[in-house]
């Protein structure tokens, strides 16, 4: 699969707004498939987040689960998105278990640290998504791609929470 044909899908079904087949469709691609452009844990991701979408937790957690198993490149920590989904699911200290043992192995993505942080923020602990977004500002390099988005996220909490512009709130533009 290229990365063009799986925007194809996803824009298919953003249009059809139809989540239920999108994700049916990523997960049978993601079962079937051997190689190409996209990895298969990143299929699953993509299908995870599109049965989260249509309302459907669970089979979300087992399309997580299945690109832990398969170990390739997801973008993020698969887990990251196990704990969001455990936090909808109402089963909030499995998530933070989840989270715990990602901070315990070191490590971690500027994207997984991101995805953590929003997590957190969502489910209403400001502080822990604000530990998260500091922590991930300062161990990311200058050049990447997610430092941006994470600065504003970081920005947005410490609004959130009534804390004081810093130096790195000064870094967004």
């Amino acid at each position: 699969m290229t990365r063009e044909h799986l925007d194809r899908l996803l824009e298919q079904a953003l249009l059809a707004d139809d989540h239920d087949s999108l994700a049916s469709r990523l997960y049978d691609v993601a079962l079937d498939y051997s190689s190409g452009d996209v990895s298969r844990a990143s299929i699953l991701v993509l299908a995870a987040e599109e049965w989260r979408a249509a309302g459907q937790p669970a089979r979300a957690m087992e399309c997580f689960q299945r690109a832990v198993e398969d170990g390739g490149e997801a973008g993020f920590d698969p887990r990251a998105g196990i704990a969001d989904t455990l936090f909808e699911l109402d089963r909030p200290d499995e998530a933070r278990e989840v989270i715990e043992t990602i901070r315990a192995e070191g490590n971690v993505s500027t994207a997984t640290a991101h995805t953590i942080a929003e997590t957190l923020v969502a489910y209403g602990d400001l502080r822990g998504g604000l530990e998260w977004a500091t922590q991930a500002v300062l161990d990311c390099d200058e050049d990447d791609p997610e430092q941006v988005a994470l600065l504003r996220t970081r920005y947005r909490i410490r609004v959130d929470l009534g804390l004081p512009e810093d130096e790195l709130d000064q870094m967004v533009s």
